[in-house]
């Protein structure tokens, strides 16, 4: 759980197939994140350039319609330097992280993954 004296972590979910999305907000949120969602790469960066407070973690999908989880990260971090990324993929990590270089993610969550997975992920990137 987040320190109660401390603000909670802001965390963007970008991901397009919906169940996923709602899992990973519903296990955020439990344990006291607050979350912002979005279904694709144009969503998210709308998002991005009008949420008025900090945006601490990333968790988008590597690959989604429109352009890339890497795609993504690139943009936002022109806005948002020092943005930690948590990308996700159900293809096999080998396949991409080919393109880590490129986006500088911090961590990597293979789908599927189970909640307590999730959580050491989150946990692991926000104190890096």
């Amino acid at each position: 759980m987040p320190d109660p004296e401390t603000p909670p972590a802001t965390i963007l979910v970008v991901e397009d197939e919906e169940e996923v999305r709602a899992l990973a907000r519903d296990v955020l949120e439990m344990n006291g994140y607050r979350v912002l969602e979005a279904l694709d790469v144009a969503d998210a960066t709308r998002l991005a350039q009008t949420h008025p407070g900090t945006i601490d973690l990333l968790i988008t999908d590597v690959v989604m319609p429109g352009a890339s989880g890497p795609e993504l990260a690139r943009r936002l971090r022109a806005h948002r330097p020092g943005l930690r990324v948590l990308c996700m993929s159900g293809y096999p990590e080998s396949l991409d992280r080919r393109i880590e270089g490129e986006a500088g993610w911090t961590a990597w969550l293979q789908k599927p993954f189970t909640p307590d997975v999730l959580m050491r992920k989150v946990r692991d990137c926000l104190t890096s």
